[in-house]
């Protein structure tokens, strides 16, 4: 008898060790600690944190279920981020899965997605094609895209008589934005005149940056090299001490972290257009997300801080609006769906799952009591004010 009292009591043991177990929501962060766009997945992180916290109400909890997240490191390596996706997904049993900073990491995930027919939260990875051309039903992206970028800047730089040069890297990331940017263009009064690619890890522009000079030297009107790059090289300030100014080019770009923002310096007056900065949306979250990383990490919250918090906002909004994690609800519940975050509204647009969000025309201002060169608001583009094709 002591013995069926004690299986009993293991058995109810067991039972309640279950159950706490299915009391979780796992969600999978993959994304590229390590590597030359360390900075962003870091950013990109704790704003993904932080948004779960404050849309929980600091509780990190859905309906009495504990938010448990596992960090997964690509090290923007395309076959390990498809790896980790597959891990997340099969062994450890996640709901959905948030990530990466690649956009050539983000191509090799995508199918994943799909063959284990879970969601993929795409933050802050940027090319077109991740809702474009290899897009499928389980990928929803709160970052914004190529042509977003594109548009946004194509508003600040087409003007009457100006003529653009690009200057990408040579990958998803840079031939998506400079096609996007020059589709973009085509609606404005401005020209594009010449495209130059160089790899990833380019540090001496030199070649490059002759070929533009040839290209534009003869040319008449206002002359502007729009730079597309994400990660270290500093091409901007390395073009620049080539003295464009000669041939009478100047450098335009969109924004940029915080890091980068000091070489923003040498270019007062410059135009161009930006996802995030901190100073720019005027709205409870983003007052929040201000103070609270301020305080916490003793500076202002960054361009992928704001991304990432967007994500942990749309996942605990797509979670309680499906009524739990079931795949097939959340995409019910997220396709169309509303929520806030620190640029204000946002959302997922029902024919690709790309979120819909504002963008910010700005003048570079120097200050000479800031670190950074500040991009200072001259309008905000709204959702209304972009006509963002659908590419998929």
């Amino acid at each position: 008898m002591k013995l069926v009292v004690r299986l009993a009591a293991a058995a109810s043991l067991a039972a309640l060790a279950a159950g706490a177990a299915s009391a979780e929501i796992r969600i999978a962060h993959v994304y590229g600690k390590t590597g030359p766009l360390e900075a962003y997945a870091k950013q990109s992180h704790t704003g993904l944190m932080m948004g779960l916290e404050y849309a929980t109400g600091g509780t990190m909890e859905i309906d009495g279920e504990k938010i448990v997240v596992i960090e997964k490191d690509t090290q923007l390596k395309p076959d390990q981020g498809k790896a980790l996706l597959a891990e997340a997904y099969g062994d450890d049993d996640v709901a959905l899965a948030v990530g990466p900073v690649s956009s050539g990491v983000a191509l090799a995930m995508l199918p994943v997605a799909e063959e284990y027919e879970k969601i993929l939260i795409v933050e802050p990875a940027v090319a077109d094609s991740i809702t474009g051309e290899n897009w499928n039903r389980f990928i929803f992206r709160t970052g914004r895209n190529s042509s977003q970028d594109a548009i946004s800047n194509a508003v600040a730089l087409g003007k009457e008589g100006v003529k653009i040069a690009t200057l990408a890297q040579d990958y998803a990331f840079g031939r998506d934005g400079v096609a996007a940017f020059k589709e973009a263009l085509a609606g404005t009064p401005a020209e594009l005149v010449h495209e130059e690619y160089v790899p990833t890890d380019t540090t001496d522009f030199t070649a490059a940056a002759e070929r533009i000079f040839n290209a534009m030297k003869d040319l008449d009107g206002s002359k502007k090299l729009f730079v597309i790059w994400a990660g270290g090289g500093n091409p901007m300030s390395k073009v620049n001490a080539m003295d464009p100014s000669r041939f009478g080019i100047e450098i335009a770009t969109g924004g940029n972290i915080l890091a980068a923002m000091p070489a923003y310096k040498e270019f007062p007056g410059m135009e161009g257009a930006t996802y995030y900065y901190y100073e720019i949306p005027k709205n409870p979250i983003n007052d929040w997300l201000v103070e609270q990383h301020e305080a916490r990490f003793g500076s202002p919250p960054d361009f992928f801080t704001a991304g990432g918090m967007a994500a942990g906002l749309a996942v605990v909004e797509a979670i309680k609006k499906a009524g739990g994690t079931d795949t097939e609800d959340l995409i019910a519940a997220m396709e169309g769906m509303e929520w806030q975050t620190p640029k204000g509204l946002m959302k997922f647009r029902a024919e690709d799952h790309q979120a819909l969000q504002s963008m910010y025309h700005f003048k570079i201002k120097v200050d000479p009591e800031v670190e950074w060169a500040i991009p200072e608001l001259v309008r905000e583009l709204t959702i209304e004010d972009m006509d963002i094709p659908i590419r998929n």
